[in-house]
Parts: C-alpha cells; sequence; structure tokens
C-alpha cells in the first residue's frame, strides 16, 4: 500500500461534514485530493483547507446521483494526477417521516444519492484502478446499513444497499485478484450538517440518535483504511453495541426501541422544522464539518482506534461480549 503522502484521493461528498473532515486530514497528510460534490463555493473552502494542511486539491463540481458526472469525474482525476489510489463513497442526504408521509419521489431521491450514487463511485473507479493493478474503494454505510430504525426506512435502505454491493463487489474483485481492497465503514451516530439539511415531515427539526461522535473519528477511520486493508470498520463502540445485539437478537433489539416510544422520541428535537432542506438542490454558502449536537459528543472513539481496526483484539473482545449479551437476554427472557 501506498503512503497517504503519495496517493491521489478521490473524496465524493467532499463539502461538508465527514467528507470534508475527511479531506481536510488526508490533505494534512500531503496527499492529492480531488473534492467532489454539488456544492461549488464549499468546494473551494475545502480546498484551500487541503492545501493550506500541505496537499494538494482539485475541485470538480459533481451532482453524484447522475453516473454521466461521476464518470467525468473518475476521468478527471486521472487526468489531472495520473491515477486514482483511494475513492471514497460519501455522499449522502436524509428524510425524516413515516414510510407512509413520504412521497414516491422523496423515496427515490433518498436511493439515489445514497445507494446510486455510491454504485456510480465504484463502477467509474474500477476500470482505473484495474489499469494500475491496485487501489483501495472505501464505501461509507452506517450502523443503520445493518440495523434500521424508524422515520429512516429510504436512508437506512439505501445503507443496506451499500452494505450488500460491497460485499458483492468485493468478492468479485478478489476471485479475479486486481489488487483493489474494498473497505466498508460503518459510523455510528456522527455530528454533522446532515440533520440540519434533512427533510422533515415531523414537525421539528431531527437528531442524530445518541451518543453521537464527531467526524474526526470517521475521517481517521477512512485515513487508516487507506493505508491497511480491512474488510469493515465500525466507528464508536456504540454502534458496535448495536450491530450485536440485531445480530443476536433482533426482537429484543425491537422492544427495547419501541419501548415508551423511545427510538421515536430519540430522533426529534424541540426545535420548529425550518422547511429547508438540500434532498434535489444544495443549501447556499459555506458548509461546515460539525452539526449542532457537538454538546455531549465523543471526539474519540478508543474502541475503534485499539478494537475495531485490528481484528485479532476485536475477535477476542466480541467472544467475551458475545457471552455476556447471552446472559443479559436469558435473564431478560426470564
Amino acid at each position: 500500500m501506498k503512503r497517504i503522502s503519495e496517493q491521489v484521493v478521490v473524496i465524493a461528498g467532499a463539502s461538508s461534514g465527514i467528507g470534508r473532515e475527511t479531506a481536510v486530514q488526508f490533505g494534512q497528510q500531503g496527499a492529492s485530493v480531488v473534492l467532489a460534490a454539488r456544492n461549488a463555493s464549499a468546494l473551494r473552502e475545502v480546498a484551500g483547507e487541503v492545501v493550506r494542511g500541505g496537499g494538494d486539491a482539485h475541485v470538480v463540481v459533481t451532482d453524484l446521483s447522475d453516473w454521466e458526472q461521476v464518470d467525468r469525474l473518475a476521468q478527471e482525476a486521472v487526468a489531472r494526477f495520473g491515477g486514482i489510489d483511494t475513492w471514497v463513497n460519501l455522499a449522502a442526504i436524509a428524510g425524516y417521516a413515516t414510510v407512509e408521509q413520504m412521497s414516491v419521489e422523496e423515496i427515490e431521491r433518498q436511493v439515489r444519492v445514497n445507494l446510486m450514487s455510491q454504485i456510480y463511485g465504484m463502477k467509474a473507479v474500477i476500470p482505473h484502478m484495474k489499469r494500475e493493478r491496485q487501489g483501495t474503494i472505501i464505501n461509507v454505510s452506517s450502523v443503520m446499513g445493518v440495523r434500521s430504525v424508524p422515520l429512516q426506512a429510504a436512508y437506512c435502505a439505501a445503507k443496506h444497499g451499500v452494505k450488500g454491493f460491497t460485499e458483492s463487489l468485493r468478492l468479485e474483485l478478489e476471485h479475479e485478484k486486481t489488487g483493489i481492497n474494498v473497505t466498508l465503514i460503518l459510523p455510528s451516530s456522527i455530528n454533522t450538517p446532515l440533520f440540519a439539511h434533512a427533510r422533515s415531515k415531523l414537525g421539528v427539526k431531527p437528531m442524530p440518535i445518541p451518543p453521537v461522535y464527531e467526524p474526526r473519528v470517521v475521517a481517521e477511520a477512512i485515513l487508516f483504511a487507506a493505508e491497511h486493508p480491512r474488510r469493515e470498520i465500525v466507528v464508536g463502540g456504540a454502534g458496535k453495541m448495536l450491530t450485536l445485539m440485531e445480530r443476536l437478537s433482533p426482537s429484543l433489539v425491537d422492544r427495547s426501541m419501541l419501548a415508551r416510544g423511545l427510538i421515536f422520541r430519540l430522533q426529534m428535537t424541540d426545535q420548529p422544522d425550518d422547511g429547508e432542506d438540500n434532498f434535489f438542490a444544495p443549501l447556499d454558502g459555506s458548509a461546515s464539518v460539525t452539526g449542532e449536537f457537538g454538546q455531549g459528543s465523543k471526539s474519540t472513539s478508543l474502541y475503534t482506534r485499539h478494537l475495531e481496526q485490528y481484528p485479532r483484539r476485536k475477535r477476542a473482545l466480541l467472544a467475551a461480549a458475545t457471552l455476556g449479551t447471552l446472559a443479559l437476554i436469558r435473564r431478560v427472557g426470564r
């Protein structure tokens, strides 16, 4: 694997949140970073941060839900820097509503941005990486790609799709011995502008399900994967516990979420919705890395940094956690 300082990295979804933080961190380590999203002014801001950090930056304004534009993004990255070492798929939008409340067009839009943009990214970069017989594709799903929640059905469906598509692609590329690594990142709740930019039909602004982690925690995991091939990285110990519980007893997770309407209340603020969102067009102006939920958020994840990224340590911990969880389930069952 190339060191990050030697890499050409494409960040698909670089204007805000995790993508913006990831781009800046790659720049600080000397990478050449291609920045893609719809918001041109925000991308120019990110490019300035990348350059000030010591990296090189190239902006390609791209609607990542459009195949032809994503294909052009890959071609322009190769033309500008000679190749692509790491491609990170990060574009996302969110909609909060019951299935009944969502229109078909709103459901399709979420699937197109949250799933199809990542599929387009994979399709666009594979031929270029195959020619070099090396490269890393990093797809960012969510712990909701393992365990769904109400009020976000389309988002959850798309993130499940990212996981499924990633797993199929990985097997194909390994069978062909292409030299291309494919990593799936599964973040817990992250304090990004996604929630402020979401379309809400709840009557109030939505919020991430606690506990909440800062974007830098996910960015660190992405940079780690760019240098150290990994199959999958769950970001945040809380997210790992949720995926473990889902594997052991989905019905217990159901009951826990539905108790006193907990999972519904945890997704709603007490602030009226402002009616603004980035569903079909980017919001004007600059964009930020962090959202409005920094109070009490976690700036590190010791679990991810010291266990999740190291499979042997993780397996030992999960064996112990599984025994403890099984004992808990038996106790609840009584």
